[in-house]
């Protein structure tokens, strides 16, 4: 027997307050392939008195026994691990490699992660007789997209408990089951009762409950801007913290010294990665403009090698978007370009020539896009690459930083000093040189509108983390 249908609350399996279901969809059929129960205000504030009721013990716990439960949760995440990548590859259509090497690796990695940093992290310091205290800041109410499933559950729940917070978890109602396996992993690892809970439901039903509840003391959030905006909000009516972490537009300047051609289709196969549903994805490739249709012919024929299909398959490398919501939204925008005078190097609206259903994308790239356009303005979330022109340096970064977001950024260079230099001109709160390695331990959050607050390892301790004071600590 499977949970689908129930939530986590106060260390048990428990049914829905009021029975209501909601159908999981395959992105790659467009059928349901399993169903779960969405939840109500009564599970929410069943969850919230259990993370309530279990906070004042845990809070007290030693770093060494959180260190001890966080260990053991990776261990049972580990034994998980298969499970978790074949839920995420049919909930959101994740091709299974990529399910397993991207999705799946990213929760144990930054679980590995947390446990380094919490091993090393001082909770207190003395500044002349004042010790500074960091204390767990209470019940947290953690909402998580379906893009990144496993990595933002993680991201979330793994730095909380070791600040010895307790939380409310919302996955996503559109990729809840990765949600539903962890839950399990929780609990066969020996989680406290009302330590961690789980309850599954819609943003309005379940989500704005938890940002609004008087009980939880701060919501840490990933999304779309627009419903982070709501979540705040609601928040805003009990004063507490909210953490988010938001959309982005990324660009990626490709400075004239770069090794062009790697810098091309890096940054295609950096686009489209996820199927292009990563929001800090480097949608917006800017090229020198003597060198435009230079890099289109590169960026072509990268596009052109993606292999669509059967996220079941192992060779498949695209697999669907998530939702026909999100095919309709790709589908306009593609539209857009067209329409306001892009050039369409490869892809288009529709999909791909052999396959009549499921929500798939023909891989896109446009040429010859200008900052104005829609396709350069709106987070697209789909395999869909602008490249813009520019007339030298300045105007790069002019452009780079002409966007309400700023959650990451891009820069390519055979000159790593000037990569650098060109890199502390960028308004975005992760700015990688040279197509890096995926780093854990560095800080993740964006500037303006792509959120506030900082995500990965020690960073994200901190954000679930209050600060005391206590003068004359160290009087004698």
């Amino acid at each position: 027997m499977n949970n689908h249908l129930r939530f986590y609350i106060d260390g048990a399996w428990v049914d829905p307050a009021k029975p209501a279901k909601l159908d999981v969809i395959d992105p790659s059929t467009e059928e349901a392939y399993t169903a779960i129960s969405v939840g109500s205000s009564e599970d929410v504030n069943r969850a919230v008195a259990a993370a309530k009721a279990a906070f004042p013990t845990f809070s007290q716990t030693t770093k060494a026994e959180r260190l001890a439960l966080l260990k053991r949760i990776l261990e049972v995440y580990n034994e998980r691990f298969e499970d978790i990548a074949q839920a995420v590859s049919h909930e959101m259509g994740a091709p299974i490699t990529w399910a397993r090497e991207a999705q799946a690796w990213a929760g144990r990695a930054h679980m590995e992660a947390t446990i380094k940093a919490l091993e090393d992290y001082e909770f207190g310091e003395l500044r002349g007789t004042t010790m500074v205290v960091k204390e767990p800041i209470g019940v947290c109410a953690l909402i998580t997209p379906w893009n990144w499933p496993l990595n933002q559950i993680v991201c979330k729940v793994a730095p909380a408990i070791a600040a010895g917070c307790t939380v409310v978890l919302k996955p996503s109602e559109i990729a809840p089951i990765s949600g539903i396996v962890f839950s399990e992993v929780m609990h066969a690892a020996g989680t406290p009762k009302g330590v961690y809970n789980m309850v599954n439901g819609t943003g309005p039903d379940v989500g704005q409950v938890m940002a609004g509840h008087p009980d939880v003391d701060m919501v840490s959030f990933t999304g779309s801007t627009r419903a982070g905006i709501i979540v705040a909000r609601t928040a805003a009516e009990t004063v507490k913290r909210v953490a988010q972490e938001l959309g982005g537009k990324s660009p990626n300047i490709i400075l004239p010294d770069a090794d062009f051609e790697r810098a091309v289709r890096k940054g295609v196969e950096g686009c489209f990665g996820n199927s292009g549903q990563s929001c800090d994805a480097p949608t917006r490739m800017l090229v020198p403009a003597p060198r435009h249709d230079e890099a289109l012919a590169v960026a072509r024929k990268a596009a052109e090698r993606f292999k669509v299909g059967n996220p079941r398959s192992e060779e498949t490398q695209l697999g669907p978007v998530v939702s026909e919501v999100q095919y309709n939204k790709i589908q306009r925008l593609i539209e857009s370009g067209i329409s306001e005078g892009a050039t369409l190097v490869t892809g288009g609206p529709g999909r791909p020539e052999d396959l009549n259903r499921g929500y798939f994308v023909r891989p896109t790239v446009f040429g010859h896009v200008t900052p104005d356009m829609t396709i350069a303005r709106e987070e697209i979330f789909g395999p869909v690459l602008s490249v813009l022109s520019y007339e030298d340096e300045e105007d790069a970064i002019r452009i780079a930083n002409d966007t309400v977001y700023g959650l990451a950024a891009y820069v390519q260079s055979k000159d790593i000093s000037h990569a650098r230099k060109v890199a502390g001109r960028l308004r975005a709160g992760q700015i990688n040189l040279n197509y890096p390695e995926w780093d854990t331990f560095a800080p993740f959050g964006g500037y303006k509108q792509s959120g506030n607050g900082r995500e990965y390892a020690d960073w994200a301790i901190h954000d679930f983390l209050e600060v005391k004071g206590i003068i004359g600590y160290g009087a004698d």
